[in-house]
């Protein structure tokens, strides 16, 4: 991808990307980085991934570093930010895309609290108090920022904001968090200039959704589930992150952008 100057200027863009080693975060993490962005990738466990992903956007002539660090947990993700301003400056650019799946994926009436505990901290709360954080230094470190890049914030949610899915309520409610989360946040921050966005993919294929390949193969190639016959790729939404960050809607707060192949569309 060639550099865009409204992100590799004289002041690049530094972007946190959280869950950024692996599937979709790390798709967005490379994009950025090869768009002229200094990249934060956050990750938890999959460290080998997160170096690989660093090491493509170097060799790609952009900058990266990695942060391990469990969003859910608050030293955690104090210690995120304050390694990246570290290395990079003052962040100007949040992409909350750190997600987790259940690991069982039971009926409703058999959902544990332990589930919906853990979802909600990494879905939700994680991505909520990040936000809070990274949002407190924008503002107080705006001088630090390109004055010609407006600071963001980009949360990664899903269809099942609004798709119910009985076998994985705790993760729907989630990311219907999320969604709830965008409008706050834009409406809060747009006095300090500060965009939030929600990006909201489809069926992607990735680890998660690996379990339930041959039920969506179905349901797409021959069933019409959505008006665009294909699976998402990590791509796609990266490239909706990537115009985001390049200032392709300056006007825009709040904005729900669907990455979903038409599934949104209501047909009969």
């Amino acid at each position: 991808m060639a550099q865009d100057a409204s992100i590799s200027r004289s002041a690049p863009r530094t972007a946190i990307v959280t869950g950024g080693s692996r599937g979709i975060g790390r798709a967005i993490a490379v994009a950025l980085g090869q768009a002229g962005a200094r990249v934060v990738i956050n990750y938890f466990a999959s460290r080998d991934a997160a170096l690989e992903a660093a090491t493509e956007i170097e060799q790609a002539g952009g900058q990266a570093m990695t942060v391990q660090a469990d969003v859910s947990s608050p030293d955690g993700r104090a210690r995120m930010l304050e390694e990246a301003q570290g290395r990079f400056g003052a962040v100007d650019l949040l992409v909350n895309n750190a997600g987790i799946a259940p690991k069982v994926r039971a009926d409703l009436l058999e959902t544990s609290e332990e589930s919906f505990d853990d979802l909600l901290a990494t879905n939700l709360k994680g991505p909520f108090f990040l936000s809070q954080a990274v949002a407190r230094q924008m503002i107080a470190r705006r001088d630090q920022i390109d004055p010609a890049i407006a600071p963001a914030i980009i949360n990664i949610s899903s269809i099942s904001a609004y798709t119910a899915s009985v076998n994985r309520g705790e993760y729907c409610i989630s990311k219907a968090g999320i969604a709830m989360m965008t409008q706050l946040f834009a409406s809060r921050l747009a006095e300090h200039g500060i965009n939030v966005y929600e990006v909201r993919p489809g069926v992607i294929a990735t680890d998660m959704t690996g379990p339930v390949k041959a039920k969506y193969d179905k349901l797409i190639l021959e069933d019409g589930l959505l008006p665009i016959r294909r699976w998402g790729q990590p791509s796609d939404v990266a490239k909706a992150v990537v115009a985001i960050a390049e200032g392709a809607f300056p006007y825009s707060t709040g904005q729900v952008l669907d990455v979903d192949g038409g599934f949104h569309i209501r047909r009969l």
